[in-house]
């Protein structure tokens, strides 16, 4: 076997492995589980977070994916919790305690000064009899068999399994709290997702110009218009409704199609009936649209009466292509 083939076969162990393990939680999901999740629910204060080394990387993962998500997270590395950030602890607030083993020694320091606190200890570990396992007020099993390293020393299938569980917690509490895509938004606003989420045709046409016409412009008119307006297109209405559109298309193709033009207004080539959209739709629902038809450019509407145009460099611009 070369050694491209041997990192093949590494590599698809590896998934497999770590597949296997993950499959095998669905079993563990247990009523307690289900206890846990429900305390975090009708609590009325935040989540801590915390775990060493690996654990502790993974466990500010699920922080990220809870605060994203509608439940207010905190992350608190464990060796630093022993050295002053036990204040982040209030106390309404639930702690989530991270460790494969149960039994390392920080973990072993920490988890009597939380029950000191009194508050409400969830811990996720592989080992149900560890020293975590026992004095946690729940224990959500995240066990494996084996990690994937060849060694079965370095954390890759448990850390994996500390993820999914952790995905499935915030996901319980994403259900049960009701909550949407609006409210996801609130949480995104930048970036691409959070445009997609939020961000209206009217957001868009607004900024633009308005190229239009009407039916009895002549040639020359409808030219200096989609010059002027750079947009690749006008509209053509009558009493501020939508009747046509002209493209760069329509014009290249009267070009080919007529040998003089004196005479000629926007209804000789206009295509009638275009496609068009509300202002207050989505612009992913724009880009959808675009994407249906194969064409570049949108009419945009407000109350029946034409509201500006949207070209899809404007979805390009804004990131949402």
């Amino acid at each position: 076997m070369n050694t491209l083939d041997t990192i093949i076969s590494y590599a698809r162990q590896t998934v497999n492995e770590e597949a296997k393990a993950i499959a095998h939680l669905e079993q563990l999901i247990d009523q307690e589980f289900a206890e846990a999740v429900h305390t975090i629910h009708n609590s009325n204060g935040r989540v801590i977070i915390t775990g060493i080394g690996k654990s502790a990387i993974i466990a500010s993962k699920i922080v990220a994916t809870m605060n994203s998500t509608g439940t207010p997270a905190v992350f608190m590395h464990a060796a630093d919790a022993i050295h002053g950030d036990l204040g982040n602890i209030l106390k309404d607030d639930i702690v989530i305690c991270i460790s494969k083993s149960g039994n390392t020694p920080e973990i072993k320091v920490l988890v009597p000064l939380i029950k000191n606190f009194n508050n409400t200890l969830i811990g996720i570990t592989s080992n149900k009899e560890s020293f975590l396992g026992q004095e946690a007020d729940f224990v959500i099993h995240a066990y494996v068999e084996k990690e994937a390293c060849p060694n079965n020393l370095a954390p890759t299938t448990s850390t994996t399994a500390q993820l999914v569980i952790g995905d499935a917690v915030a996901v319980c509490l994403l259900h049960l709290k009701g909550f949407s895509s609006k409210d996801f938004a609130k949480y995104h606003p930048g970036g691409s997702l959070g445009k997609k989420l939020y961000l209206r045709v009217d957001d868009i046409v607004s900024k633009n110009e308005k190229p239009k016409v009407n039916l009895e412009s002549d040639i020359n008119a409808v030219i200096v218009e989609m010059t002027e307006k750079r947009l690749g297109a006008t509209a053509v209405t009558e009493n501020d409704k939508i009747i046509g559109i002209i493209t760069d298309g329509d014009l290249r193709r009267m070009l080919t199609t007529n040998t003089s033009f004196n005479g000629l207004t926007a209804k000789d080539i206009m295509s009638p009936n275009p496609k068009r959209i509300d202002v207050d739709a989505m612009a992913v629902d724009a880009l959808d649209r675009l994407e249906e038809y194969g064409i570049s450019q949108l009419l945009a509407e407000k109350e029946g009466k034409y509201a500006g145009l949207l070209h899809i460099h404007d979805l390009m611009r804004e990131g949402i292509l």
